[in-house]
């Protein structure tokens, strides 16, 4: 994993040490400006945004706390680290009080203390940056309070995470890609008693093994090549809060060795380091592979199934679940008009039907996609067959024929293209979102006559 770079801000009235400073951080890739006191300071706050601000603790003027105080005040999201003389710790106490983060010692005794300390800031600040951006993002889509689910399976599945929120109970998430399992796993922390803590996210399939079990667990200096300080993990960064495993069935069985222990002891040791760790952390995980059969297969372990599955909550695919597709969409469609500018009221006649008939494989995250692209390329009031684009072909849901195939819309939309832009091929397939060059295979593959020579 790359080390974050971040923004930082040196404040120092020692043009030496100012210089010091920056030019280290510099090195390490970060983008760094230099204030020679407090009142220089502010006034660069005050035009952006800095991911930590370095700071000397006695300053004329505006001091170190200070400083600190307006920060945390003004942008509580930057991080202060406090710099210090030996005969002022008592001052770098009162500053980690404050809201400090970390303080080092003045002289230096060696710049990679300096390096080591951004370094482990800036990272800590990533991991948190993640969780709450996700977390935004997600509510900004389906807020918590109104995840779209009619009477049916997806309400009975709510039912049953509201029921188990207010427990510690570990809960197994299973479904399909693209079903929700995160989203319902984030509204059980948001309505649990462990709300006000950390939800911690790990896709266990995005890593190998070894970078899984650092990431999880953390690892102590030295322990392998690159592990140049120590690194707590997410088990240590949702202590309080909730920790969520999504793709759990991807672990090896060393992994799964490690995860039931702390499922059952609330302990681990880094990786590389012998002191044992206490975590109080909630644990849900989710899977779309049937964990039951990797057990009988011997690829999971049967007493961590057992363990994992406590409460077992299936969600529904989309196509389960008909009536919601269209509220679903219309959320959507309302969140894409903020997210991209776009004032679009809603979808053409026919679109609804379209909508409800196609069996959607990618589930809730495929009509996202769907509906995004439609309304980043609608220059209309309402979203026409035309704009949506489905990536996979698929039988239609309902269970008598279709009004029309999914293959006769889609020539019908390339028809009524070409009719509005007068047989205009190029303008057509810049409606439609596809080359000019696409066009002519579908042209062909729908036996439309391409006489005319019109592409301009």
């Amino acid at each position: 994993m790359a080390r974050p770079k971040g923004s930082i801000l040196v404040v120092d009235d020692e043009p030496a040490m100012r210089l010091l400073l920056s030019s280290v951080l510099k090195d390490e890739g970060h983008d760094v400006t230099a204030a020679a006191n407090g009142e220089e300071a502010l006034q660069l706050i005050a035009k952006r945004h800095y991911h930590l601000v370095l700071t000397d603790l006695k300053m004329p003027g505006i001091s170190g706390l200070d400083l600190l105080e307006q920060v945390k005040r003004d942008d509580p999201g930057t991080a202060v680290i406090i710099l210090t003389a030996f005969g002022t710790v008592e001052g770098a106490v009162e500053a980690m009080r404050m809201g400090a983060v970390h303080y080092l010692l003045k002289p230096l005794s060696n710049p990679e203390e300096l390096r080591l300390s951004v370094r482990r800031v800036l990272e800590e600040q990533r991991v948190t940056d993640e969780a709450t951006t996700l977390r935004q993002a997600t509510e900004a889509v389906f807020p918590f309070g109104e995840i779209v689910a009619g009477e049916g399976k997806m309400q009975a599945a709510l039912e049953l995470g509201r029921s188990v929120a207010p427990t510690d109970a570990t809960v197994l998430i299973t479904g399909e890609t693209g079903t929700g399992k995160e989203l319902v796993a984030r509204a059980i922390h948001h309505w649990s008693p462990r709300a006000g803590h950390s939800f911690v996210a790990v896709n266990c399939a995005a890593l190998a093994e070894s970078l899984l079990e650092s990431e999880l667990f953390g690892h102590e200096k030295g322990s392998f090549t690159g592990a140049v300080s120590q690194r707590r993990g997410r088990f240590e960064l949702a202590h309080g809060g909730t920790l969520f495993l999504d793709e759990v069935g991807e672990m090896t069985h060393a992994l799964q060795s490690k995860l039931l222990r702390v499922l059952q002891e609330g302990t681990f040791e880094r990786v590389g380091g012998t002191k044992t760790v206490t975590v109080d952390v909630r644990v849900i995980t989710a899977t779309n592979r049937d964990l039951q059969r990797l057990v009988a297969e011997r690829v999971f372990r049967e007493d961590l199934y057992y363990r994992l599955s406590v409460f077992p909550i299936l969600l529904p695919p989309l196509r389960e679940r008909p009536a919601d597709i269209l509220p679903l969409a219309a959320r959507i469609l309302q969140q894409a008009n903020r997210r991209f500018g776009k004032r679009i009221v809603g979808f053409a006649d026919e679109v609804p039907a379209l909508l409800q008939d196609y069996a959607w494989p990618g589930n809730i995250r495929e009509l996202q996609n769907v509906v995004e692209r439609a309304v980043i390329l609608c220059r209309e009031e309402r979203i026409p067959t035309a704009l949506l684009h489905f990536p996979v072909s698929t039988p239609a849901l309902s269970s008598g024929a279709p009004k029309t195939t999914l293959r006769e819309l889609k020539r019908e939309a390339i028809l009524a293209a070409l009719a509005a832009h007068k047989g205009n091929r190029r303008k057509a397939a810049d409606q439609l979102g596809i080359g000019l060059r696409t066009l002519y295979a579908r042209l062909r593959e729908y036996g439309i006559s391409a006489d005319s020579d019109n592409e301009e």
